[in-house]
């Protein structure tokens, strides 16, 4: 995972806004100088991203979503205040008071958005949570001005432009769907039909839980989640590919995210959960 690190000091360091950071400093200089010299994709902005104490986010809608539903953070099961869930642990409206940082298109932060409860997590089969918040859609437009970002209904394509924007580091990575892994295996957990980026995402960890953005619709296809750091087979923070003959593979430095339209069906009425909808295709606790 793109793990987040401890140090309120060091966030306060960095951010000035008692945000801990989710990488080692040396981690994010190495890389910074790659990351800069990426092309910014001119449709994608931060607008409706959040800023989460230890990851990144985004508020975001279905296509059925009503404008007095109850606004949705998506981001990493990884991310969670709970901490990492076990393999096969799935969490269903838990309460939570988490609060969230929300981003304008220049990356400013604007207002401080609170969750009722955790709508969704897990790291079973994919990498991701959902919060419900305190705020409709309508109310965060109203006094903000930000829409919440689509979930796209549809499977993302190989060699789609995209963009992952992390709301926690104020940063954007460009580049394009590479394809898809059978199987993604790092540590005791395994991910199915992960996105694997090309080599220009250079994401590194706080990105966990960003967006990532079809540069062509501007919609979320895949949330941010992990990365092979030092070239390990299957370790934590060393993801590894397996294919549906179980072969193995490992790709030092490049980097992946959880697909998000399988998600969108489980999506119901009034923005609730409801893993029993038909075309649902997350895991059940």
């Amino acid at each position: 995972m793109n793990k987040p690190l401890i140090g309120a000091f060091f966030a306060a360091l960095l951010l000035g806004a008692g945000i801990t950071p989710a990488v080692a400093a040396e981690s994010a200089q190495v890389r910074e100088s790659a990351t800069e010299t990426a092309p910014a994709a001119k449709a994608v902005t931060f607008a409706g991203t959040v800023a989460l104490s230890n990851c990144s986010g985004s508020v975001v809608r279905s296509p059925d979503s009503q404008p007095t539903d109850p606004a949705l953070v998506l981001s990493n099961g990884h991310c969670l205040e709970t901490g990492f869930p076990g393999p096969g642990e799935v969490l269903v409206d838990r309460p939570s008071t988490r609060t969230f940082t929300l981003l304008n298109a220049s990356g400013t932060g604007v207002g401080t958005l609170k969750a009722s409860k955790i709508a969704y997590g897990t790291m079973t089969d994919t990498d991701l949570s959902l919060y419900e918040l305190t705020s409709t859609y309508e109310q965060i437009e109203t006094s903000y001005g930000i829409e919440a970002l689509e979930l796209e209904t549809a499977h993302p394509v190989a060699g789609t432009a995209i963009t992952v924007a992390s709301g926690y580091w104020k940063r954007t990575y460009s580049c394009d769907i590479d394809g898809f892994v059978h199987q993604l295996k790092e540590g005791r957990w395994t991910w199915k039909d992960s996105v694997r980026y090309t080599p220009e995402c250079q994401t590194i960890g706080g990105t966990s839980g960003s967006p990532v953005i079809d540069d062509a619709t501007g919609k979320v296809v895949a949330v941010n989640n992990t990365g092979n750091e030092s070239g390990q087979e299957c370790t934590d923070n060393n993801p590894c590919e397996v294919d549906e003959n179980g072969e193995v593979t490992v790709r030092e430095g490049i980097n992946y995210a959880q697909q998000t339209y399988n998600m969108v069906p489980c999506i119901g009425i009034g923005n609730k959960i409801d893993l029993d909808r038909e075309g649902c295709g997350l895991p059940k606790p």
